[in-house]
């Protein structure tokens, strides 16, 4: 599928402002602007494992489009919530456990790049990612 591969993060727009937002401390925003985040994604129907590796931590996640799973940022901020697919798009909405607001995700292939994107109480952040 198209998401399928490994992506190594290539610049970052408005990221720390995002992190600032969702209440990450300055110290865990200058390192998580530099963290070296490289995704490898496979898609097996509606079946995702995404392995995040980066300075910080290495995990892997496995979800299926449209079911609710448990999921942890690298700042330790827990979040409930599902990706779901909108034509060439992954759309993840997910709620904080500590203070009920909704974080959205999209993840969509624009040329040869994966591009990122986060909103969060009003800021929206890309993260772009090469093959």
């Amino acid at each position: 599928m198209a998401f399928d591969g490994t992506w190594k993060i290539d610049r970052n727009e408005n990221y720390e402002k995002f992190m600032e937002a969702m209440g990450v401390g300055m110290m865990k925003r200058k390192l998580g602007a530099h963290d070296n985040l490289k995704l490898t994604i496979h898609q097996d129907g509606n079946k995702f494992v995404v392995k995040e590796a980066s300075n910080f931590r290495n995990i892997e996640i496995e979800f299926t489009l449209g079911v609710n799973f448990e999921y942890s940022l690298a700042d330790g901020t827990e979040l409930s919530g599902a990706w779901t697919l909108e034509g060439n798009k992954l759309v993840g909405t997910f709620t904080r456990k500590d203070n009920g607001k909704v974080l959205k995700a999209y993840r969509e292939i624009v040329g040869d790049e994966l591009v990122q994107t986060y909103v969060y109480e009003g800021v929206e952040s890309k993260r772009f990612f090469k093959r």
